[in-house]
């Protein structure tokens, strides 16, 4: 039975030696294996992993490696387990850890820096200059280190935000992306009360970002795109105003809402040539654009246009400064209803079936959700 030394874990919650996990291969290859349960270190706990969601960068780190590295190159054959937006049980506690108890649920963000960089030391972790070095203390789960496609993983206490009773599993793991669309919203400068928003790209961290920035006291805040149906869930999560780009103008549209003079705040989540321009162009003078999606290749932008305008631009990367915290406070008092983005569940056992749901947009998947709750069926599958 598990008990390494130093770590202080409970009876009344049994941890096994080895566990199956999800190990990344060849490129869209994933091999359920059976690996020794990790041992958490000083500040770290272990999660039992209750539910995970499926995000578009695990498809990508599944197909084509990056944005993943491990040892410093893609993740391919390494022993490698993706997944990143997950929840699940505090199992047991590294050294000296008091902050949380065993049996708490919990939900996680991605990064912990190194905490000893300069980007660290101004709350950036998630640049982190020691990025993708566990060695100085940084880890990314799901990215740099082992993340959350399997029934345990570590994380450090700084990722952690524990989720009330009344949440279920499901929601708890649509933090993180509630997180990403709060931090985008944070370096945008964060007071958007009374401010136009614009959020290009209805998928899940668009829809929660209008959510979001509705609940920061937005107004008016407009959501773009081209598929009908999720314009639709945009507007039950409060947006003001939704604009299908194959019938209308965004810029125009856009224009016209906010007086002639474009939006304060544009959040653009579809990272393509023709969203990111329609973004420069809707934005007013001095007004702020935050590129919150990998575009897949190079693209050609109206920089022109942003300079004499003096608009600013801002890239993120996950869900920094700790917003998922933040996020899970706005959930935990219904400022809005996440679990309208969750379309579909399936037993971890099943992931090959979820992320092709998820790839393949079938049944108009937008999140899908893995759980981990019966422990016997990762077991069977194995087996078969």
């Amino acid at each position: 039975m598990y008990q390494p030394p130093g770590v202080k874990a409970s009876p009344d919650l049994p941890i096994p030696d080895r566990m199956r996990a999800w190990v990344l291969g060849d490129p869209d290859q994933l091999l359920l294996q059976e690996k020794p349960v990790p041992v958490p270190s000083r500040a770290e706990v272990l999660i039992r992993i209750d539910a995970v969601a499926i995000c578009a960068t695990d498809l990508e780190i599944i197909h084509r490696g990056s944005p993943a590295s491990i040892g410093g190159g893609l993740p391919f054959n390494k022993n490698f387990t993706p997944g990143h937006e997950y929840m699940g049980t505090v199992a047991a506690l590294g050294p000296d850890v008091d902050e949380f108890e065993i049996g708490e649920r919990i939900s996680v963000e991605i990064h912990a820096g190194c905490g000893q960089c300069k980007r660290c030391r101004q709350g950036m972790y998630t640049s982190c200059l020691n990025y993708g070095k566990p060695e100085k203390g940084h880890r990314a789960n799901g990215f740099t280190t082992d993340g959350g496609f399997a029934q345990y993983a570590i994380n450090h206490i700084n990722t952690l935000a524990r989720v009330p009773d009344a949440m279920s599993d499901a929601e708890a793991t649509l933090v993180v992306t509630a997180g990403t669309s709060m931090y985008g919203l944070t370096e945008l400068g964060g007071l958007v009360a009374g401010e136009s928003v614009v959020v290009i790209g209805p998928g899940p961290i668009g829809l929660l970002a209008v959510a979001v920035a509705k609940a920061l006291g937005a107004s008016p805040v407009i959501l773009t795109g081209t598929r009908n149906k999720r314009l639709a869930i945009g507007q039950e999560l409060g947006a003001d105003r939704v604009i299908n780009i194959n019938d209308e103008d965004a810029v125009e549209v856009v224009k016209q809402l906010t007086g002639g003079i474009g939006a304060d705040y544009v959040v653009e989540c579809a990272g393509n040539e023709a969203t990111i321009n329609q973004a420069i162009h809707m934005t007013n003078r001095g007004g702020k654009i935050c590129l919150a999606a990998f575009p897949h290749d190079p693209v050609t932008m109206d920089l022109a246009h942003l300079v004499k305008n003096n608009i600013y631009a801002y890239g993120i990367r996950g869900e920094g400064r700790s917003a998922t915290r933040r996020a899970m406070a706005l959930m935990a008092e219904k400022r809005f209803d996440a679990t309208k983005i969750h379309t579909h569940t399936f037993p971890l056992a099943d992931l090959p079936t979820a992320l092709r749901y998820a790839r393949e947009r079938i049944d108009d998947a937008i999140k899908v959700v893995v759980t981990n709750r019966q422990a016997g069926a990762i077991t069977n599958a194995a087996a078969e």
